[in-house]
């Protein structure tokens, strides 16, 4: 009796073994390939349109801190400010754009 609960569960084992390692098991075409390339450029354009995004509101946040503290008068943070802005504004228009593919 023993004997035969030592060969089912061997079988399971290796039906188990099997099944998890189906993915393992199946070849990758040229076309999938191309396909995680892809992906990793998109993240990769979408990271540096995140990190272009960060660092422009850092620079918005600077102009601010320099109009507060009187180094730049109202008519220069006004243009520095609207510029910054469309900038910021273009970079997460292309920001969005990348999300959607």
């Amino acid at each position: 009796m023993s004997v035969l609960v030592v060969v089912i569960a061997v079988a399971l084992l290796a039906v188990v073994v099997y099944l998890l390692s189906a993915p393992l098991r199946t070849a990758r075409t040229p076309q999938d390939a191309e396909v995680v390339q892809a992906a990793e450029e998109r993240a990769s354009v979408q990271h540096e349109l995140e990190v272009a995004r960060e660092a422009k509101y850092r620079e918005i946040r600077d102009a601010e801190l320099d109009y507060r503290t009187g180094k730049l008068s109202r008519e220069d943070y006004e243009s520095v400010d609207d510029a910054l802005r469309a900038e910021a504004v273009e970079i997460l228009d292309r920001l969005e754009g990348a999300e959607r593919g």
